[in-house]
C-alpha cells in the first residue's frame, strides 16, 4: 500500500458542490489552476455518489454512481449534444436536459464506443440504472416501501421492468457515462499541473442504495430486510448522545465468504475516481459501533468486530499502489492503532483539537509524525475562525500559551502551524484560506438542516492572502516541482 511517497505537500479542502457554479465546468478547472499557482497540489473533495434529498455525501443511493448535479452542461453544449439555447432556457431542468442530451448523443455514431466499452466495464451500472428509474417510478420512495416482487427482486417483475423501461434506464447510464467522462477530464487536467485528487469513501453505505437493494445478503437485515442494528458513534466531541447515521452494518461473513468482491468493485471504482482515498470512520473496519434499530440515540449499542485486517490485506493484493489515508477520529483503540500501523496507512491530525491544555494531546504539532495528514479542521469542523470566535478566554488560554500571544492572528496561525508540521501532507479548508466564520459551516454533525450548502465566490479571494499562504506553502516546503 503506497504512503505519500516520502514528499511534503499542500493541499485544499473543497467539495464540488463548494464550486461557484456547483460542477465540473470552467470553475472546477479554474480551481485546479489556482491551486498551482499557489504551490499546493492536492484537491481533497467530499465523496462525489449521488445524494438524498438530504445533500449529504456520506449518505447516497450508490457506493459508485457520481451525482448528476456535479455535470457540466456546457460541457455538453461543447460536446454538441445541447445547444446554448437549451441551456439558457429557464424553463429547462436538469433532468429533462439530461433526456434530451442523451437523445442527440444517440445519433452521435462516433461516441457510441467509449459508452458501451463504460457500460461493459461498470459491473455496478445495471443494477444502479433500474434501482434509480424504479425509485423514480415509485416517487422516489425508499426500496423497503416497493411493492414486494420490486423490493424483494422477484426475477420475472425484474426482467419485465429492464424490458418496460429500456429507454429511461438508458438516460441513466448515459448520465453517468458524462458524469465520469467530465471528471477524467478534470483529472487528466489536474494531474498535468501536479496536482492529485483526493476522495473520500464512507466506510458504510445508505440503507436506500442500490447495493442494499441488489445484493441484502451483504447486510445484516431481517427476513423482511428490515435493519436489526444501525451504524452510528458512542457520545464524543462531537456529541453528547453519539452520533446515530442509520446505515445497515455489514454481514461481514458473507463479504468474507466471497472473497471481499463487493469492497473490491467499490475501491475499483474510487481508484479510478482519484489519486488517494480517505476511508471515512477507519476505525469501523476493526470494529463498528452497533445500534439496535429501536433506538433513537446511539448511546446505546456495542462493539462488534470487523475483518479489517483480511479486507486491507485484498485491497493491497488487489491494488498495490492504491495510497490510503485512515480516517481515525474519535474513540481510537491500541488495535485501531495496529491495524492503521500494518498497512502503512496515514492518520489524520486536526489542530482545533490540540489545545485542551494536556502536554500528552496526540493533535500537538511536535507530536505529529510525517506519516499522516494535517488540518486545520475539516468539513465536520466549524471554520477555524469560528472555532476561535465561539470560544471563551479560558479555553483560548493553552492555544495563546502555544503561540506566546493573546491576539493571535486567525485562521492564519493555524494554517501556518499545519504547513510547518512533520505531516508530509498538510490540507486546509478553503473557508480558512477565505478566512470565513461560522456561518459558512460546512456541516454540524448530529444535525440535519443547513449542511452542505457552503459554495464561495471567486470575488472571496483576496489577493494578499493568496500571496501569503503561496509564500508560507514554499517556505514550509510544500512545493512540487513539475517532473521532466
Amino acid at each position: 500500500m503506497n504512503q505519500l511517497h516520502n514528499r511534503r505537500r499542500a493541499g485544499v479542502l473543497l467539495h464540488i458542490s463548494s464550486l461557484p457554479s456547483g460542477d465540473l465546468g470552467q470553475d472546477a478547472w479554474l480551481f485546479v489552476d489556482l491551486l498551482e499557482s499557489m504551490g499546493a497540489s492536492v484537491w481533497q473533495t467530499l465523496p462525489l455518489n449521488m445524494t438524498h434529498a438530504d445533500g449529504s455525501p456520506y449518505q447516497c443511493l450508490s457506493a459508485h454512481a457520481g451525482n448528476p448535479d456535479f455535470i457540466s452542461f456546457d460541457a455538453l453544449v461543447a460536446d454538441g449534444w445541447l445547444a446554448e439555447a437549451d441551456v439558457s432556457d429557464p424553463e429547462s431542468n436538469r433532468v429533462s436536459l439530461l433526456a434530451k442530451a442523451y437523445i442527440n448523443f444517440a445519433q452521435d455514431k462516433s461516441a457510441q464506443k467509449p459508452f458501451k466499452h463504460f457500460c461493459k466495464s461498470s459491473a455496478w451500472l445495471d443494477d444502479f440504472s433500474l434501482f434509480l428509474v424504479l425509485r423514480n417510478q415509485f416517487q422516489h420512495a425508499g426500496w423497503m416501501h416497493w411493492p414486494e416482487a420490486y423490493k424483494n427482486r422477484d426475477a420475472l417483475t425484474i426482467q419485465s421492468a429492464k424490458q418496460r423501461y429500456a429507454s429511461e434506464i438508458e438516460v441513466v447510464k448515459f448520465t453517468q457515462y458524462i458524469f465520469f467522462k467530465q471528471w477524467h477530464a478534470l483529472k487528466v487536467y489536474a494531474n498535468s499541473k501536479q496536482v492529485s485528487l483526493f476522495g473520500d469513501i464512507p466506510i458504510f453505505v445508505a440503507y436506500d442504495s442500490a447495493e442494499v437493494w441488489a445484493e441484502p445478503a451483504m447486510f445484516k437485515l431481517d427476513t423482511d430486510k428490515n435493519m436489526t442494528v444501525v451504524a452510528g458513534v458512542p457520545p464524543d466531541y462531537f456529541s453528547a448522545t453519539g452520533q446515530r447515521w442509520g446505515n445497515p452494518h455489514y454481514n461481514w461473513q458473507a463479504m468474507q465468504d466471497n472473497g471481499f468482491s463487493w469492497w473490491l468493485s467499490r475501491m475499483h471504482t474510487q481508484n479510478d475516481l482519484f489519486d488517494l482515498v480517505r476511508i471515512d470512520h477507519f476505525r469501523g473496519l476493526e470494529a463498528a459501533w452497533e445500534i439496535p434499530a429501536t433506538e433513537e440515540t446511539a448511546m446505546i449499542g456495542e462493539w462488534v468486530l470487523a475483518p479489517g485486517d483480511a479486507l486491507l490485506q485484498a485491497i493491497t493484493e488487489h491494488f498495490p499502489n492504491m495510497t490510503l489515508i485512515a480516517e481515525d477520529l474519535g474513540i481510537i483503540t491500541d488495535e485501531v492503532d495496529a491495524l492503521r500501523e500494518k498497512y502503512h496507512l496515514p492518520g489524520m491530525k486536526i489542530l482545533q483539537f490540540a489545545f485542551d491544555g494536556s502536554p500528552d494531546n496526540p493533535y500537538l504539532p511536535e507530536r505529529i509524525t510525517s506519516n499522516s495528514v494535517v488540518y486545520t479542521g475539516t468539513h465536520d469542523n466549524d471554520t477555524t475562525l469560528g472555532w476561535y470566535l465561539s470560544m471563551d478566554e479560558s479555553q483560548r488560554h493553552p492555544l495563546h500559551a502555544y503561540l506566546h500571544t493573546e491576539q493571535p492572528i486567525m485562521p492564519q496561525a493555524l494554517i501556518e502551524m499545519a504547513l510547518a508540521s512533520e505531516s508530509e501532507l498538510a490540507i486546509i479548508p478553503m473557508q480558512d484560506i477565505l478566512l470565513l466564520d461560522s456561518s459558512h459551516r460546512m456541516n454540524t454533525p448530529g444535525t440535519i438542516e443547513g449542511n452542505w450548502q457552503w459554495r464561495f465566490d471567486w470575488e472571496q479571494l483576496q489577493p494578499e492572502i493568496i500571496k501569503w499562504l503561496s509564500d508560507t506553502i514554499k517556505h514550509t516546503n510544500r512545493v512540487q516541482h513539475k517532473l521532466n
